[in-house]
């Protein structure tokens, strides 16, 4: 039997410029610059990696930012919004800090007993921050806030809380889900809640909204790319390869230098990944220097000069704050 899954291990989105993505998650949003690599599959583009201090499975949000991307339209079989998880009380500070850097956000009213705050980052990827009350204990106490925000640490992102999917209809999604042992909790008018009865982790909501009217979009800037899920390690993931081999096609294995991959596409459309938490960001840096240099696998540093001729020349603003744990 498989390690039940806990949740989200990532999520990964298009952008366009990559200096304005780097500023709008770090000095905006004040996650951690976790790390700056390439895209494996097509190493003349960036891949950014933002999350907590020191990229906690569950906190992390990635970007292939390709230049002069169009921006993409959101559509049926696709993740319509991200969700971050913010302590109770911490939204009136975040519509501020918001609109003081010309971000406009709404309160977009209370689901499932949690009051949301909608806004969309600079290609229009749209975001959430959710007041989570519910948010373990063990968990709030394990995250660190990243050390150079300055963002309180009273008010910084807790990682996600989950994402939105949105769909022409629910019955072949909603097994494929379930084939991952998230089940249906709640339901809301058109929304629908699953979580995993591992229950306690970071990103444990996955709500499907049904739309029978919905056309497909146009993948682009600001469109999410695929979501990923959490297994607790390479056995685990294997476990879960042959299992979901049985219901959907499935990739081989895949070395993501951080963590190890399997794909797979539910039927409505979306693209989900199986990672690893292991073996994790810290492997060719210190913690006080993750972000701060390009880092790529062994396999592609004989055409180093090449890549780094291909990459827009990028800047990374830290301020001096010291780290502090996240309460």
């Amino acid at each position: 039997m498989a390690t039940p899954i806990a949740g989200l291990h990532h999520v990964t989105a298009i952008a366009s410029d990559p200096q304005r993505n780097l500023d709008f998650y770090t000095d905006v949003l004040g996650l951690r610059f976790v790390k700056r690599t390439v895209n494996f599959d097509d190493p003349g583009t960036y891949h950014f990696y933002f999350g907590d201090d020191t990229g906690t499975p569950g906190t992390i949000l990635t970007f292939f930012p390709w230049p002069h991307a169009r921006r993409g339209q959101v559509g049926a079989g696709e993740v319509s919004h991200t969700a971050f998880s913010v302590p109770v009380g911490s939204l009136d500070y975040w519509e501020q800090r918001l609109r003081d850097n010309s971000v406009p956000a709404e309160r977009t009213g209370t689901r499932f007993n949690e009051e949301v705050l909608t806004f969309a980052d600079p290609d229009g990827m749209k975001l959430e921050l959710v007041a989570y009350a519910d948010a373990p204990q063990f968990l709030v106490d394990q995250l660190t806030a990243p050390r150079y925000a300055d963002v309180p640490v009273e008010h910084a992102l807790r990682g996600f809380f989950g994402v939105t999917m949105l769909e022409t209809d629910l019955a072949a999604t909603e097994k494929a889900l379930n084939v991952l042992g998230f089940n249906k909790v709640a339901e809301e008018g058109s929304r629908v809640r699953f979580a995993s009865p591992a229950g306690t982790a970071l990103g444990n909501h996955i709500d499907v909204v049904i739309d029978p009217t919905v056309s497909y979009g146009n993948p682009g800037a600001g469109s999410v790319h695929h979501i990923a899920f959490r297994a607790k390690d390479d056995a685990a993931q294997l476990d879960w390869r042959a299992e979901i081999g049985k219901h959907l096609s499935v990739t081989p294995v895949q070395d993501r230098t951080y963590f190890h991959s399997i794909y797979f596409r539910e039927p409505g459309g979306v693209l989900f990944e199986l990672a690893t938490d292991n073996p994790g960001f810290g492997i060719d840096e210190t913690p006080e220097a993750l972000g701060e240099a390009l880092r790529i696998p062994e396999w592609l540093e004989p055409q180093r000069a090449v890549i780094e001729a291909r990459l827009a020349p990028i800047e990374l603003h830290q301020s001096s704050q010291t780290v502090a744990q996240a309460k």
